[in-house]
């Protein structure tokens, strides 16, 4: 059973918009963050963006900032990716995984620190 199910991937010119939805379910549930993380072929895995229940903490990587958006959806999290660029392209992971939240913390872009992730979603920028 595919418990971080991912939509909303796909193809846009440079400027245009795309929002990716992330739904757990099942025990995974459970974990108070759930953020996506992107990849490009020869590179590593980076956290893009994560938020975490409860207080609210989040993580925005410096590179989408003021541009992506996370935020809580009925049954997940969104990003709502606007004003895109060819560098935002992607192979985009859903994850989800339990970090304590801590007054003015803000949650870890390390992968190791979520053990639960979706299958991933392709996001490609033409220019």
């Amino acid at each position: 059973q595919v418990q971080l199910r991912e939509s909303g991937g796909g193809s846009v010119q440079a400027g245009g918009s795309l929002k990716l939805s992330c739904v757990p379910s099942g025990a995974i549930v459970s974990n108070n963050c759930v953020g996506w993380f992107r990849q490009v072929a020869g590179k590593e895995r980076e956290g893009v963006a994560i938020l975490c229940v409860g207080m609210g903490n989040s993580y925005l990587h410096a590179s989408v900032r003021g541009r992506f958006t996370i935020s809580r959806s009925h049954e997940g999290v969104d990003l709502q990716m606007n004003r895109m660029k060819p560098e935002d392209t992607g192979m985009y992971y859903c994850a989800a995984g339990w970090q304590k939240p801590i007054m003015g913390w803000s949650p870890s872009p390390e992968t190791r620190k979520y053990p639960y992730w979706g299958q991933g979603t392709q996001v490609t920028v033409s220019s």
